[in-house]
This record gives C-alpha cells, structure tokens and sequence, in this order.
C-alpha cells in the first residue's frame, strides 16, 4: 500500500483491525483476558479478531467501547489508516500522560482498609459495568472507605476491627458475583505551598471480573486534590 492510499479514508481489513486491536490493547498493558472481560466478549472472539478472522458490527462496536473512543462505531466506518510514526507518536502520548502503576487484588478487609488508613486520597472506578449485588455493594464499598478515610485518625484500634470485617462482607459480596478488587499505590510529587509533606499517596480501586486483573494500570499522570 502506498503513503497516498493510507491517506486515504478506507474500509478497515481485517488484518488492520488485528493489528490495531493488538496496539491498542497493549499501549494499556491489558491481557487479552482484560480486554474481554472488559468488553464483555469473549476471549475467543478477541484471540480471533487479533488473528485477522471476520468480526461483526457488534463486536467491533464492543471493542471501540471498551477503548473508550469517542466514536462507538469507529471500526466500522472507513477511515485513514494511521502509519508507524502515528502509532508510535499515540503510545507515547499514553505514556506521556499517564503513570504505570503495579496492581494487586485486595486479599482482605484488613489489607484494603490499612490501605486507605495510610493514603491521603483514593480513587475507585470499575472496568466493567455492574449491575445488581455487585453493583450495591461496590458503591457501598467506596462510601465505607471515604467515610473511614476522614475518621480514620480517631479511631482505637478496637474500632477498627469492625471496619476490617465491613469491608471484608463487601468484598465476600463482589466476590460472589464473580468480580473482584485491584488496588495500586501511588506517592505523587505535589506542587503546592500548603501540602503538609508534599508527597500525597494516592490508592486506586478498581474493580475487574475475577481472573482478568491486570498487574498493571494506568493511572492519569496529574491529578487535581
């Protein structure tokens, strides 16, 4: 293919759609159990579609929603094929803009809750949409630990084993629904005059189907308290 022809809007292949697929996906440091999970596809239409095999308008549309593009029918439609220079110049606007941060999923209500004891802000978020129990009690989850976070400073430690086993029932609850939480610590350099230590430690919750949690996330590079 030509430089002229690439500059010019066409019907994606199958094999481009692989190979952006695969660009896409790893310039965020997903599995493709992430991505399935997240796209609510199946791995084996996502092993397939990297292979280059025919793929549908849902499941491109899946997969455009899962990168959260703008445009949920951006696979579908022609479009200019973007070079080397393009994908290289896009991962490290990624990279420019984001931070990589190690992820583990929480174990216990005492891990999580000595966790956010510790941080000075949280972030929490879920890959995938909930609905029902898992949705309940995630949103109960993130209020219990903004409400400890505040009060944390005047609790005895007596107190504190209640909190271990609230967060722990919600946790047992997100688990039985088949999801579970992944948490990264981040310790930011903050520019301002009143940041007591001006090393703030962030903690972001995230929350993925059980057996797709990544190791690693992105999180955005600057963050606003």
């Amino acid at each position: 293919m030509t430089v002229e022809e690439m500059k010019k809007p066409q019907s994606i292949s199958t094999r481009d759609l692989a190979d952006i697929i695969r660009a896409f996906r790893e310039m965020r440091q997903w599995s493709q159990d992430t991505l399935s999970a997240i796209s609510k596809l199946s791995i084996r239409t996502i092993q397939r579609v990297e292979n280059g095999e025919p793929s549908n308008g849902d499941t491109r549309r899946a997969l455009a929603l899962a990168f959260e593009l703008k445009d949920a029918d951006v696979f579908n439609k022609p479009f200019s094929l973007p070079n080397p220079e393009q994908i290289k110049a896009e991962a490290e606007r990624l990279k420019r803009e984001h931070v990589t941060l190690n992820a583990q999923v929480a174990g216990s209500g005492q891990e999580l809750v000595r966790l956010i004891e510790q941080a000075d802000a949280n972030s929490s978020s879920s890959a995938v949409e909930l609905e029902g129990s898992a949705a309940e009690a995630f949103a109960g989850l993130v209020d219990y630990l903004r409400d400890f976070s505040e009060c944390a400073d005047c609790m005895s430690e007596t107190e504190k084993l209640t909190a271990f086993a609230d967060v722990q029932e919600y946790l047992d609850t997100l688990r039985a629904a088949g999801f579970s939480v992944t948490y990264a610590r981040r310790d930011t350099n903050l520019v301002a005059d009143s940041w007591p230590d001006k090393t703030p430690t962030i903690v972001y919750l995230v929350v993925y189907p059980k057996g797709s949690e990544p190791k690693l996330i992105l999180a955005p590079r600057k963050v606003r308290f």
